[in-house]
């Protein structure tokens, strides 16, 4: 089968189209023909190596995806069932082993291409909305990347639990986009950003940040009300400098981590949480965007396309053989 490999660290570069073997199947697992996978963030941190990766190089970077079973070890699951994943590895290929607790089957109206374009950053928006900070009405609520994934889904997750949202981005073009997904207020991340978001509550502050950019953390803490919350849930923008916990205590504000994973710990959890996000937009209540599709041969101009910013879609890999 084909894959998208690297075996050294570094720009886009590095990724291999290559030939290697069909994974064997183990007890209670299954062999997926991929027809969508996604590329995310997380992959390009993995080709730099700055991130965690499974395996030995040649490297297969990707988790996300879905397809149609062509082999079953698993009772629960048989052969031509259409199916998706969030949390294993190696996606990045024609062929993807997974095992049968960690499998999403799809409902009739979610397609392949439509799971893998939406499942993690739907999934990651729904704990940071409800896990990591529980989204009240009226709350006034900052979104960093608000054009990004995750920023668009959390905007409209919020929107519909009451809140008011804010949305930041560092490009003006973006702008329409962010107000698009029902956003109250969208702001460019420059110098006066933190100004204007002051002015937009009053000189209050905002009750909850959800900051994915990790340069920023210091600086979201500065806009955020006293007895308030900032989620940090990636660093797209650099590590974060350290915060002074004296800060907090004075400010009672509160710093949460967040990573899906830590919450997708059980096959029950998977699927309900799966089932929650294919609802609302079975329902209408989500609106997703087409995504942006390169051939998983074509990688490097893929890997290139997100690490420049070019999109505001989710970007799937769609094996060479669809």
């Amino acid at each position: 089968m084909k894959a998208l490999t690297f075996s050294t660290f570094g720009t886009p570069d590095v990724l291999e189209y290559i030939d290697i073997p069909i994974p064997e199947l183990k007890t209670n697992e299954v062999l997926i023909k991929m027809k969508a996978i996604g590329l995310n963030y997380a992959d390009i941190y993995r080709r730099k190596g700055n991130y965690h990766l499974k395996g030995n190089p040649p490297y297969i970077a990707g988790y996300e995806g879905a397809g149609i079973i062509e082999k079953s070890n698993s009772l629960k699951y048989k052969i031509s069932e259409r199916i998706a994943f969030t949390d294993v590895p190696y996606a990045n290929a024609e062929y993807v082993v997974a095992h049968e607790s960690h499998i999403i089957p799809l409902p009739e109206n979610i397609s392949c291409s439509l799971a893998a374009t939406v499942l993690l950053q739907g999934l990651t928006a729904l704990y940071l909305s409800s896990d990591s900070h529980k989204v009240l009405p009226n709350e006034i609520v900052l979104i960093h990347a608000a054009s990004g994934g995750v920023g668009q889904i959390l905007t409209q997750v919020c929107k519909l639990k009451g809140a008011k949202v804010i949305g930041l981005t560092r490009s003006e073009d973006k702008i329409e986009s962010i107000l698009q997904n029902n956003a109250d207020y969208a702001i460019t991340l420059n110098e006066v950003w933190k100004s204007n978001v002051m002015k937009i509550t009053n000189n209050e502050g905002v009750d909850v940040v959800y900051d994915s950019i990790g340069s920023t953390l210091t600086d979201s803490f500065e806009v955020t009300k006293n007895c308030g919350h900032v989620v940090f849930y990636g660093m797209s923008g650099g590590d974060p400098k350290f915060i002074d916990p004296r800060m907090l205590m004075d400010t009672s504000k509160t710093l949460t981590g967040g990573d899906l994973w830590s919450y997708l710990t059980s096959e029950e959890e998977r699927k309900r949480r799966a089932k929650q996000l294919f609802d609302l937009i079975i329902n209408g209540d989500l609106k997703i965007k087409q995504p942006v599709n390169f051939k998983l041969s074509e990688g490097i101009k893929a890997h290139e396309y997100l690490e420049n910013g070019h999109s505001s879609s989710k970007i799937l890999l769609i094996p060479d053989s669809e």
